[in-house]
This record gives C-alpha cells, sequence and structure tokens, in this order.
C-alpha cells in the first residue's frame, strides 16, 4: 500500500496551484478501512493565504466521514524528505494518533518514515481544551 500512497500523493502533487511559490506539493491520507485521500497545495493571490497540500487531503477526509488515519504521505516537486508545516502537523495530528506513520518521499518514491509522534511530540489534542 505504501506503493500506492506515494503514487497517489505524487498524482495529487499535478493538481497543485502555486503560482506564487511555485513549490507544489502533494499528500495522500490512508485510513483503517483502506480508503485514500489526497489533496494539493493551493494559493491564492493574497499570498501566504491559501491552503497546503495535507489540509486540502484533510478537508476530503472529513467530508467523507473520517476515520483512522493509518499513514500519511507527503511529497513535492522540489525538496526531498518534506515534512508537513508546523500548522498542518497540527492539523494531521487533530485526527492521527501519535503512532500513525508519516512517509516523506523524493520523486521515487519513500526515502523515510517517522511517526506524528516523532514530528509533533507535544501537540493539542481535544481533552485538552476541556
Amino acid at each position: 500500500m505504501k506503493t500506492d500512497l506515494f503514487t497517489t500523493a505524487r498524482e495529487a502533487m499535478t493538481h497543485a496551484y502555486a503560482p506564487y511559490s511555485k513549490f507544489p506539493v502533494g499528500a495522500a491520507l490512508l485510513t483503517d478501512d483502506g480508503r485514500v485521500f489526497s489533496g494539493a497545495n493551493i494559493e491564492v493571490a493574497s499570498y501566504p493565504e491559501g491552503w497546503c497540500a495535507e489540509t486540502t487531503a484533510l478537508g476530503h477526509y472529513v467530508m467523507a466521514g473520517g476515520g483512522r488515519i493509518m499513514e500519511i504521505c507527503v511529497v513535492a516537486e522540489k525538496m526531498d524528505r518534506i515534512t508537513p508545516c508546523g500548522g498542518c502537523r497540527q492539523r494531521l495530528a487533530e485526527f492521527a494518533d501519535a503512532d500513525t506513520k508519516l512517509h516523506m518521499c523524493d520523486q521515487n518514491g519513500i526515502v523515510e518514515t517517522v511517526t506524528m509522534g516523532d514530528i509533533l511530540p507535544f501537540g493539542f489534542k481535544g481533552d485538552t481544551l476541556k
């Protein structure tokens, strides 16, 4: 499934709308029931507003009813081993567990896998706000 997730993220990247940064990014999320949700970054003229690839994928995921996220794959055209930005780390942590796998890629595939707990060890959780 890892290869398919990478392929899906790379395909999503081809749909990025990044006329200002010229930095296309694609992301794909795999849920425990086998569904895959993808997204690309989308910029707007009031740059740096817009949304990241992970945010787009999360939007599709939430609209489809969510589920447990098992794996996340992120790929960028111009940067190997890209990780989600700080904001996206927190957004992903809202729906993923600390042991959810995050795959960082180059143009040929997955080059490193870490967990969400590795990249956001002290992220906020909903129970923090109660």
